[in-house]
């Protein structure tokens, strides 16, 4: 308890604090939030992390830093920190530069997708090859009313998603990606299939109106998924299924720049936090292993649980 007041105690580390609520921040997207030296900034991250407020993910050369979902009494007193900071005029500057920041990861996503749209599949093929999936994906897939695929990009997968269910609606944030599924659509005389535009963290989807949600593939380019999951729940029924079909970690830094990822794959112990977090209930966990060359993939399925504890986390939906 000392030790969490003596961390919360200085305004610099209470404003680190305040941006991390956000979500997770590198050490560079940091010093450029607080407009501060790397030294400074990493300094009174240590004293955060030392008291347990922060953990640090490492991914390739870069750090994210976020709040500690662990800590119960950090969690007790924050929202009400958070309430007497938001009255400061440092805390509307710090959130304005946060804006900023995840709106230019927003941006730089969809200027990439648009560009490489037409040549998307054999891009993937080339520079980040990894093993087929589709028939341990299906199997996590219900047969129900209404599926809704996020990150549909080019349609791959839409026929066989025509196969579980009558209506399945396409969800992707690139125009251009949007009109190469559609195409294929045609070509494959699919019916029952529609297209949206929009982001994974706000679905142009109502509240309660799918029955099973599928991310293929495109967790890693979300800036915040602890948020993407949150707007899971939001749109699936009461026990619909969320199905998640990303890369398994790995240290191929170099797609960050190539392929615009935002997360070099993900464990599974960390997606569960986050899905706990949003009011899912885990379920199965399929890893499929790469041949030489392919990354490794998992399929997640979780349900959502309708008897959710409100937590500081879904407070911040």
């Amino acid at each position: 308890m000392l030790d969490t007041f003596k961390a919360l105690s200085d305004v610099t580390r209470l404003r680190l604090v305040g941006v991390l609520s956000n979500g997770e921040f590198t050490v560079q997207e940091l010093t450029a939030v607080l407009a501060m030296g790397q030294s400074r900034i990493s300094r009174h991250l240590k004293i955060l992390f030392d008291a347990g407020i922060l953990s640090v993910k490492r991914q390739g050369t870069w750090a994210y830093y976020r709040l500690k979902g662990d800590n119960g009494f950090f969690l007790e007193i924050w929202p009400a920190m958070e309430r007497s900071l938001d009255c400061q005029a440092l805390r509307k500057r710090d959130q304005e530069r946060v804006t900023e920041i995840l709106e230019s990861r927003r941006r730089r996503s969809l200027e990439f997708f648009d560009r490489h749209a037409r040549q998307w599949d054999d891009f993937t093929r080339n520079l980040l090859s990894f093993p087929s999936y589709l028939d341990a994906l299906l199997n996590e897939i219900p047969a129900c009313r209404t599926i809704v695929e996020v990150g549909v990009g080019t349609g791959n997968a839409l026929a066989a998603l025509s196969c579980k269910a009558p209506q399945v609606v396409g969800v992707d944030h690139s125009p251009a990606m949007l009109d190469q599924a559609r195409s294929r659509v045609s070509q494959e005389c699919l019916s029952g299939v529609e297209f949206r535009l929009g982001e994974m963290s706000h679905l142009p989807v109502g509240d309660s109106e799918v029955d099973c949600l599928l991310l293929n593939m495109v967790l890693h380019h979300a800036a915040q998924p602890d948020r993407v999951f949150q707007e899971a729940r939001r749109i699936l029924g009461p026990g619909g299924r969320l199905v998640i079909a990303d890369l398994q970690r790995h240290d191929q830094d170099w797609v960050r720049e190539k392929l615009a990822d935002q997360w070099l794959g993900f464990e599974r112990k960390e997606l569960e936090g986050w899905l706990t977090g949003a009011g899912f209930s885990c379920g199965r966990f399929v890893p499929v292993s790469g041949m030489a060359g392919q990354q490794d993939v998992f399929i997640l399925a979780a349900e959502r649980m309708d008897d959710l504890q409100t937590t500081y986390q879904t407070n911040k939906e």
